[in-house]
């Protein structure tokens, strides 16, 4: 599996672990819009972190739900799924 978290793959989790329908180009064209902005509360963010986890078999957390973009948190994930660390 592709060990990068892309924006599409971000929308989808979103939709699917918390029921919130975003654009991807959204996503990634708005780098200052908060999870707050699209409607993803803090539970909503847990649920994706742990799909998240679940479906690259990689932990991305701490601090990944602590994220307040969804920019920082691609690079969060992206640095923890490709380094470990």
């Amino acid at each position: 599996m592709n060990q990068v978290l892309t924006f599409d793959e971000l929308a989808a989790l979103m939709q699917s672990c918390a029921g919130v329908a975003v654009d991807s180009r959204e996503l990634e064209n708005r780098p200052a819009a908060t999870f707050e902005e699209f409607g993803l509360d803090s539970l909503g963010l847990l649920g994706v972190v742990a799909a998240l986890e679940n479906r690259h078999g990689a932990p991305i957390g701490p601090g990944a739900e602590s994220c307040k973009t969804p920019h920082e948190f691609v690079a969060l994930a992206n640095n923890r799924l490709t380094t470990g660390v």
